[in-house]
This record gives C-alpha cells, structure tokens and sequence, in this order.
C-alpha cells in the first residue's frame, strides 16, 4: 500500500469542551421519543458550550458529520437543517460523512480549521438517528423502525459501484482480522471464543456504571433470567448464538441513535476556559477500498504508523486506547498492531481482565460498541467524549485506575477508512 506523511500543524490545538446525549432507542426513552436530528446534535452542541463555558456567539465555525443523512434523516444539507437548534444560524458550516469513521474525521476536520489559523473556536459534532428511518412526507420526529432489509441496501453503498456490488459482493468482513489472528498465533475456535465472551462480558460491566451507555443490564442478571448462575456460560449458549464463523450476538454492535460535539481552540487560549484542555498532538489516516484482502489491519498499521511519526510518541508512552470495535475482534487485533498490546499476547491479557476499565491496560472503558451502542457516525465522536474525560479525571465509576495522560483512539469505518488521534491532557 502507499504510505503517507502527516506534517505538523502550524499551531497547537486542543479540545476545550465535550457533550453529548445517551445513546439510546429512542423510541424507547421517554426523555428523547419524538426528537429530531436537529435536537439531539443541537442538545450535544449546548453541552459541549456549557463543558467549556461558551454562548452560541463565541463558536466561529461548525462542522455537523453524519453517516448517511439522506438514508437516516432524508436530509441533503443536515448542517443547515440543524444550525437554529444551537443558536448558529448565519454562521458558516460544513457536512461530511464518512461512515462509521465520521466522528474520527469531525475531530479532524475541526482541528485543521483552527491549526491553519481559519478560525480560533470551531464546533465539531455528529448525530445519528440509527434506530429509525423518516417517513416521506412526515415531520423530522416521526420515525419507523429500520430493519435489515433496509439497512443490508444501504451498507452496499459503501462498496466500489465499479465491480464489487454488481457481483454481489459481500460487506464488512466481520471474521477476516480474527480468522488471521487465529492461524497466526494458533489458537483454537474455543480459545476464540473464550476471549470474545470475556471480552463482551468486561464491557457489559463498564457499560452498567456507565449513564451514556445503552446496555446497563448486567451479563449477570440476564443469565440468571436464563437460569444460569454464571454469565460466561451464559455467554457460551444458545442464548448468545454464534451470528457468524465466531461473532456471537454479543460481538457485534447494536444500533443507537446519539449525538456528540467538542469543541477546539488554539492550544495558547485553551487555559481561558473552564476545564483541563486536551490537546490533539497529531492524527494519521488511511483509506484502502473494502475489497482488498486484510484492509482493516493494512490502514491500521499505515495510520498508526503516521501518528507516531508526527508526535514522536511510541506505544510505551499511551495510556489508554479506545477501538472502534463494532465488531468486537477488532478491539484486540488493533491493540496489537498499534503496538498497545504485545504481539501475539493481547488475548491472555483478555482473558486476565487486564484489559478493563479497571485493568493496568484498559481498553474501551466506557464499554465498546457492542455495549455502549453504536450510533454509526458518532461513535468515533462518542470515544473522544470518553476520552476526554478520562484524561480530565472525570469519567466518575469508570475512571481508569492508571490516572491516563495520554489516549490513542483508533477510528475505523466504512470497511475502509482509518483516522488515529493522539489526545494528551495539557497541564
């Protein structure tokens, strides 16, 4: 593959406010049943202004991310549609959307805005509506129930329209990184299969402690429901089938409807305001098409690799990792090729704990996406929210043991695109 060069930003930047909603079903929780889009990213938006002490006035410039605003929201220009929710009308915007690497790439994209000198404050958010699709003709807050028969039409549109969808390509390859993994270190189905339960079961754990999450009912309490007195044989049952060659239910991310934004400065201003400023020390990307063999590992080590080289760190100098894990052997595949985990080991370090909110090398702490939810593009931005305030110290039940100042977070998304940040908190 081609290799990439990040440069330096010509100024420092740092994160200055976060909010969000929970990620939830909305038609589900009573407080959220009924909004729009434009509600939830105007709500997150108001929470990150009130984190760093902002009025609408202070904000310079907004970027709003969506995964696939036409299909969740009927919306060509979502930016403009949900500027009055905040108090930003009239100030310039900008949509992207990138898939399930949207949050990754809001972050990106605002931190550029303020690195070039374009602006001194920039917002940066994303909203999703994943559990639910517009009604033609209906008002933004009435909704239907998205289905797989109309989510599997939708995933297609992420495949190159030259060959691979008229040939009835398949999708995201949920097996291909762990299969690898397996055959290269050995190990047997039933190992697998031990590592992803117990992975499962650590981030139910830090999802129950954790008031963003949409799964807070404990492994325990559903296996007793079962009528079993453990939840890891709970998690090695028929209760918990097996979807693909070694996803089980439990592996894979359910869909949320969510919104989350930050806000940026440059870093010299960044102590003006209310809270601990993170600051951004670099971010690498790479983008390899769907269809080419092991491309999640491939931009992976490729972004990893950018992000290292512009900050000058080494996996010895992070603290805490975040993955986008909507597949949930994603978690550990990434940890070891951005050199978190040691090669080969990272799954007895699953097995041990040790990889838990409250292990010595915690990964996802707010409990991944197969937990906490996956609200497709504000899932990377959801993991800077996270992340930021566990580097702040304030992340309450699930605050990491290690007392982190440095987090790498590994966006991925689409089957295809990877965006690595390095957040540090400044002193």
């Amino acid at each position: 593959m081609v290799s990439g060069r990040v440069g330096k930003y010509q100024r420092s930047v740092s994160i200055i406010g976060v909010g969000m909603v929970p990620f939830c079903d909305m038609a589900d929780h009573p407080e959220m049943e009924g909004l729009t889009e434009g509600e939830f990213f105007g709500t997150a938006a108001l929470n990150a202004m009130a984190d760093a002490g902002l009025e609408p006035r202070d904000v310079e410039f907004f970027y709003h991310g969506n995964a696939n605003p036409k299909f969740h929201n009927d919306a060509a220009t979502p930016n403009m549609q949900v500027a009055q929710w905040f108090g930003m009308g009239g100030k310039g915007s900008a949509h992207h959307s990138e898939a399930c690497c949207t949050g990754y790439v809001a972050l990106q994209e605002a931190v550029l805005d303020v690195a070039s000198g374009a602006h001194d404050i920039v917002l940066s958010g994303c909203a999703e509506l994943a559990c639910g699709l517009p009604i033609k003709g209906k008002p933004a807050h009435i909704r239907k129930r998205l289905l797989l028969e109309d989510l599997i039409p939708d995933l297609e549109a992420i495949m190159d329209r030259a060959y691979t969808r008229a040939l009835g390509g398949g999708h995201i390859g949920q097996d291909d990184w762990i299969d690898l993994y397996r055959t290269t270190y050995g190990l047997t189905d039933e190992q697998v299969d031990e590592v992803l339960n117990t992975m499962s079961y650590h981030g139910r754990r830090a999802a129950v402690l954790n008031p963003m999450a949409m799964h807070r009912t404990p492994f325990e309490e559903l296996a007793k429901e079962a009528g079993y007195d453990d939840p890891m044989e709970y998690l090695r049952s028929p209760f918990n089938p097996k979807t693909t060659q070694y996803l089980r239910v439990t592996g894979n991310a359910t869909n949320a409807d969510g919104a989350a934004c930050v806000i940026v400065c440059p870093t010299e201003m960044a102590h003006k305001f209310r809270k601990k400023p993170i600051e951004v020390l670099g971010i690498g990307s790479s983008s390899l098409e769907l269809m080419v063999p092991h491309n999640e590992m491939e931009i992976t080590k490729e972004a990893a690799r950018q992000v290292y080289e512009v900050t000058g760190l080494t996996p010895d100098d992070i603290d805490l990792l975040f993955v986008n894990d909507f597949v949930l052997a994603s978690q550990l595949c990434a940890a070891e090729e951005v050199g978190y985990l040691p090669r080969g080991e990272g799954w007895k370090w699953m097995l041990e704990g040790r990889c838990a909110f409250d292990g010595d090398r915690p990964i996802n702490p707010h409990g991944g996406r197969t937990s906490y939810g996956h609200a497709f593009g504000v899932s990377g931005m959801a993991d800077i929210y996270e992340a930021v305030l566990q580097l702040r110290g304030e992340a309450g039940a699930i605050q990491v043991k290690n007392h982190p100042k440095t987090a790498m977070l590994r966006g991925f998304g689409g089957g295809q695109n990877c965006c690595i940040p390095i957040l540090k908190a400044v002193d």
